[in-house]
This record gives C-alpha cells, structure tokens and sequence, in this order.
C-alpha cells in the first residue's frame, strides 16, 4: 500500500492487520530513506539501527520470506517518498499495488501542523503517481474511506481480490508488535484509535473529520498544492468509486 503522510496510511494498515489470516510490515524502507538522505527524524538512529538500510536485501526479503501458518496476505505499509531515485522500480514487481491518496490541500492544511515548510518530495505524491504508473492497481481516496469505511475496505478488497473481512472495521486500541520503533513519535493518536475515526492528541491534531472543513491552507504552502494538484488529480481519476 503506497501512500503519504497525513492519508491514515497507520489506520489502514491496522484494519488489515487485524485480520487473521493477514501479516503486515510497517515502512520497511525507512532505515534506507534516513541513511541516504541523512535527514534528522525523530528516532532516526533507533530506525537505521532497527531495520537494513539496504533496499535491495528489504525487498527481496518482503519477496520471499515465508508468510506463518494460517497466513495468506502479507501487507506492507509503504511511504511513497521513501522511493528515492537510487531505487530500481523494477525491483517491486512481484507484489501486488494500491494507492491511498488525499486531497493535497486537506493533506497541507494538516501536515503543516506538524512541519511548517514541507517540500514537494516530502508528500510523495510525485513518487506516487510515478509508482502507479509503472504497476497499476486499487486507488482509493482517504476522504471516502473515512465516510464510509466498511463500502471502501469491501471496495478495496474486492479490487484485490482478497475477501472483504469484518474485522477490518475495527481494532483494539493501543501500540502493537509490528508497529516501528519511530511508532512512539507519531502513533499516539492511532494508539488511541478502535477504528477509522480521527482521536487527535492535543499535541498533533488531526486532519479534519468528514464533514468538517479543514484548517485554512498558510499563503505561504498554496504553490507547493498547486504543484500537488496535477499527481492528485492523475491519481484520482482511477480511484474506487463506493457509497456509504
């Protein structure tokens, strides 16, 4: 699953989790994205010390480690600007793709709260259009999800081929095995949730509930949108089409 920040990429990836015959991998290219780019991210030595930092050895690992008994789906949660331009996309071929996107201004209005001056390759859209481009598959719009979660997961489960469980719908709360080591950094609000609801600490709020407007978009971030806009809009056009 392809997605940026700010999407309920974590959300997603436990409604799949809590199935029981699915596995899943939380961002197993971080370690490299921090060691190639040197970037300074909350727990940034934890993440390289956690996972390799070889993208090559991850993938071929994700292709073929045995899954346990019982288990039929492996789930990896994937951040899209983690694919830099050193990684061969011809490497992601033996899985199968699904996008979640977000209206890049909802996604701005929210992630500025968190990092003031976000850049183009920050969001991952640009990478996310790219990727879809070269492998296809479900797209699915974080904003209908969120107005009818169970219609997107069946939406989504039938577009993989994959029948559509209950137990997607919701979640017991609080931190689990197979989150990351940067998962106290920026879970807490998932670590709070039972489902797809947003549950905002008072220290990162969330993006805006359905129905609600969002925070105004800073002046200052309307160009970096308007860069967005034409990837969203690529995008968009295949998404899922459900009703609540």
């Amino acid at each position: 699953m392809w997605s940026g920040p700010r999407t309920v990429s974590t959300a997603m990836m436990r409604a799949w989790e809590n199935r029981p015959d699915t596995v899943v991998v939380d961002e197993p290219l971080y370690s490299f994205y921090l060691a190639e780019t040197g970037l300074d991210h909350p727990g940034r030595d934890e993440v390289i010390a956690a996972q390799s930092p070889d993208w090559e050895a991850v993938l071929a690992a994700l292709a073929s480690d045995p899954l346990p008994d019982g288990v039929t789906v492996a789930y990896a949660k994937h951040m899209t600007h983690h694919v830099l331009p050193s990684v061969d996309l011809t490497a992601f071929k033996p899985f199968r793709h699904a996008f979640l996107i977000r209206d890049p201004r909802l996604l701005l209005a929210s992630y500025a709260r968190v990092r003031s001056a976000p850049t183009l390759d920050d969001l991952g859209l640009r990478q996310q259009a790219a990727l879809f481009e070269a492998f296809g598959g479900p797209v699915i719009d974080s904003t209908d999800l969120l107005a009818a979660p169970e219609a997107g997961l069946r939406a989504l489960c039938g577009a993989l081929d994959v029948p559509f469980d209950a137990a997607m719908l919701s979640w017991p709360p609080g931190p689990r095995d197979s989150d990351g080591v940067w998962a106290p950094y920026w879970y807490e609000s998932v670590w709070r949730s039972t489902g797809f609801t947003w549950a905002a600490p008072a220290a990162s709020p969330a993006p805006a509930a359905p129905g609600q407007a969002p925070a105004p978009l800073p002046p200052a971030l309307e160009p970096l949108a308007r860069q967005c806009l034409p990837y969203y809009q690529r995008l968009s056009e295949h998404k899922l089409k459900f009703g609540g």
